[in-house]
């Protein structure tokens, strides 16, 4: 997949790499919308790889919108982009899956400078309690939210979805390394559920200075080339 993104500012990460794996993982399918899509990387591979998926996005800032729309056009994919700010998209669609590499930084991390930067990385933009709630009103019964975050922020997570009914049945964290802590986790919840949660495995994601091979498998089957350009 040919993804362009801005030469300079916010670029993807592994994050949404291994967010997209995950994703995919459940087999989503029908409407399915990929809150802060960014250049639209998340949303893109898991259109791609899942052919029963409706993907439909919100993002935003324009540069973005800019990315995702062009991205989605070069790989062949359908794709409907709202530019606005999730926490005021209108509320008439239901949606099967909500998936989201949420801003995730928390108030205490010193705040970039650069605007792009800030809107896509520090949670002040997207606080949780928030983001909880409008997801909660646009999933259909017995629907799928999918996203990952801050693992230190874990418990916070699980208190905020509580909040709005929604609960946690799967989770994964991601380790930088086997003897490091988690620096991400990733994260199943469904409203109405009363499943008991399933911690899977850990994921490590580098061995000494490479990535695992389970690392190397999920990048090379979202097979994405990046070009950093203006447009």
């Amino acid at each position: 997949m040919i993804l362009y993104q801005p030469d300079s500012g916010y670029c993807y990460n592994s994050d949404s790499i291994f967010l997209y794996d995950f994703i995919s993982s459940f087999k989503p399918k029908g409407r399915v919308l990929d809150v802060g899509a960014g250049c639209g990387v998340v949303g893109l591979l898991v259109a791609r790889d899942n052919k029963k998926v409706e993907l439909e996005a919100v993002e935003k800032q324009d540069t973005f919108v800019e990315y995702a729309t062009i991205n989605a056009r070069v790989n062949k994919i359908e794709y409907k982009i709202n530019k606005a700010d999730f926490l005021e998209l209108k509320e008439e669609t239901k949606y099967d899956y909500v998936i989201s590499n949420p801003p995730f930084y928390h108030e205490g991390v010193t705040k970039s400078q650069n605007e792009m930067l800030f809107h896509a990385r520090y949670n002040v933009n997207l606080p949780l309690d928030k983001f909880f709630k409008k997801v909660s009103r646009i999933l259909k019964p017995n629907s799928h939210f999918i996203f990952c975050y801050d693992a230190s922020q874990f418990g916070a997570i699980c208190a905020e979805l509580d909040r709005v009914k929604i609960r946690a049945v799967d989770v994964q964290f991601v380790h930088p390394k086997i003897d490091r802590a988690a620096s991400l986790v990733m994260v199943h919840a469904r409203n109405g559920s009363k499943s008991f949660m399933k911690i899977h495995e850990p994921f490590i994601a580098f061995e000494g200075e490479e990535f695992s091979q389970r690392a190397k498998n999920i990048y090379e089957k979202a097979k994405t080339q990046s070009i950093k350009c203006q447009i």
